[in-house]
């Protein structure tokens, strides 16, 4: 049993003190084991897991939440008054064999998860404020174009308002909120879902100094249609010149290679039979005048207001990755031994989502709200989840473990790591609608360079030292515009690269000139083009043992 009570969860990064609230959970699990030997060479267990949580939220503040892109998070949380009571059960069975030179595993795993939320998410409402180009009139009462950013956007509101100026003066002279969006309808929704697994392998040591390891494993869910779900694995480890049972080698050499699944969680389906447009509607409002009051849901439909669905594709199968290895570890003088290992992923059918319904390429016109051709009739956001991402990741690893004596043990190891993907899960979403180019660039992942040390030392008194230090290469970070530039409702739309250096507007960047305003025919920013800081983590942990003697 474990009870957590947290206050003022959320704050931090760009949230404000107003966007916290109060979290408390409540988890309880119980896992019975079973084992038995049966005759002289096989073993089997039995395991039984239940897991139940129950966890309730309350926003600080229940006022809209207001979001200043770039800048800042204020207003209220939108969490509003949740309940999530979740169950769990799992039921494990393994058998091991031995048959001379063999050991034959094989099993079975058997999952199943109900849920029953109540989530009032975003039931309050929530403002946008992005950067764009607006048209203002200069000093000499020229009509100049202008780009400004969200946070001046936000300051222009709130001087204009104060002002007293009509809603449509403030939009004229650049302010007013960007997007207004709100959702309705009714809170509370149960699902369940079910996934099973199933695999056999064997280790068959066919010399002293030689093993190969091969296996299948095959898994399937509900709640998606995809039965096609099986996963090899080969594996094998090399002493050259470990002829003898008892030598211990001084060099392993060790390559496998296998196939791993995701599982398709139920917190996504539960999205998608929440937001389907009948359980709860999500009303997206372009370019609103009426911040910072909150209109009634049922006056939404006379502000050119329309739905956003969340949906799951009928193709949609489950995520994987092909994973290889090979690795070269040798023992070293004074009780050292170093490793060096490759490792390659290429992950295929990974998460990600695109809005179906976006209006086709060159038909919108973002001063004029609901314009363009919708493949589906009209305007309104259909966010389709689906698997087609892709992923590519290389490491080299590095790593030194050494025991020098009793009293100081050190361990260090660098890695090298490339990750590229078009894809960082499910709220990854194009910036082009219809046009993947581009997209394929650094994964969230692709941290270049990662050193670490750590160690133990024991000195006289029963002290004990351990130090711990980290360094870290930057992580990579998607650049936009901070607006919809395409009528998709997402604020996502990335910076163009200009051809022509004096074309108005262009902002000048670390990473060169950069369009807010990019034509059809310009090429964008590529995803995650941005490079964050590098980080050091240093820790020393002090330690004395005392004994106690008592008579």
């Amino acid at each position: 049993f474990n009870h957590s009570d947290i206050r003022d969860a959320g704050i931090g990064s760009f949230n404000l003190v107003s966007r916290g609230y109060h979290t408390q959970n409540t988890n309880q699990s119980v896992q019975i084991t079973e084992t038995a030997v049966l005759g002289k060479s096989a073993v089997n267990e039995t395991r039984f897991q239940y897991f139940h949580s129950g966890g309730e939220i309350l926003a600080n503040s229940l006022s809209p939440s207001l979001q200043v892109l770039g800048s800042f998070n204020g207003g209220g949380a939108q969490v509003g008054h949740s309940f999530d009571e979740r169950s769990s059960y799992e039921f494990q069975n393994y058998t091991s064999i031995v048959r001379n030179t063999h050991v034959w595993k094989l099993g079975v795993r058997l999952r199943g998860e109900t849920t029953d939320s109540t989530s009032p998410q975003n039931f309050g409402g929530t403002f946008t404020f992005g950067g764009g180009p607006v048209l203002v009139q200069d000093s000499t009462g020229k009509i100049v174009l202008e780009t400004i950013t969200s946070i001046e956007r936000y300051r222009r509101t709130l001087l204009f308002q104060q002002q007293g100026l009509p809603p449509s003066q403030i939009r004229a002279l650049g302010g007013g909120a960007t997007q207004f969006s709100i959702n309705a309808g009714n809170p509370t929704l149960s699902a369940t879902q079910w996934d099973v697994g199933i695999f056999a392998g064997d280790d068959w040591r066919v010399r002293p100094n030689f093993t190969l390891s091969y296996g299948l494993r095959y898994e399937t869910q509900t709640n998606i249609h995809d039965w096609r779900d099986f996963a090899p694995r080969i594996g094998m480890a090399w002493a050259p010149g470990g002829r003898s049972r008892n030598a211990r080698p001084k060099t392993v050499l060790r390559a496998g290679f296998g196939v791993f699944y995701d599982r398709f969680s139920l917190s996504n389906t539960l999205t998608a039979l929440r937001y389907n447009g009948i359980v709860q509607q999500q009303y997206v409002i372009t370019n609103p005048e009426f911040f910072p009051n909150i209109p009634p849901i049922s006056s939404l439909q006379g502000y050119e207001s329309i739905q956003a669905i969340q949906t799951i594709s009928s193709t949609l199968r489950a995520p994987y990755v092909m994973q290889s290895a090979v690795s070269l570890e040798r023992q070293l003088p004074f009780n050292t031994t170093i490793a060096v290992t490759y490792a390659n992923s290429h992950g295929l059918h990974l998460l990600r989502s695109q809005n179906v319904n976006a209006p086709l390429p060159g038909t919108y016109d973002p001063a004029v709200p609901g314009s363009g051709v919708y493949p589906r009739g009209k305007p309104g956001a259909v966010l389709m989840m689906e698997s087609a991402g892709l992923y590519n990741q290389h490491q080299l690893i590095t790593n030194v473990i050494a025991r020098i004596n009793r009293t100081v043990s050190l361990n260090g190891f660098y890695v090298f790591n490339r990750a590229m993907s078009n894809t960082d899960g499910l709220g990854t979403y194009p910036a082009k609608p219809y046009d993947f180019t581009g997209e394929y660039g650094p994964a969230a992942q692709d941290v270049r360079h990662r050193v670490s040390l750590s160690g133990s030392l024991s000195t006289k008194w029963n002290f004990q030292l351990n130090p711990f230090f980290v360094v870290e290469s930057g992580p990579p970070f998607n650049m936009t515009v901070g607006r919809d530039l395409y009528g998709s409702t997402l604020f996502n739309g990335r910076p163009g690269i200009p051809t022509d250096a004096s074309k108005p507007g262009l902002i000048q960047t670390k990473y060169g000139l950069l369009d807010p305003n990019p034509t059809a025919d310009e090429r964008i920013l590529s995803r995650n083009y941005g490079r964050g800081p590098g980080s050091i983590t240093m820790n020393l942990r002090l330690a004395k043992t005392c004994l106690l003697y008592t008579s």
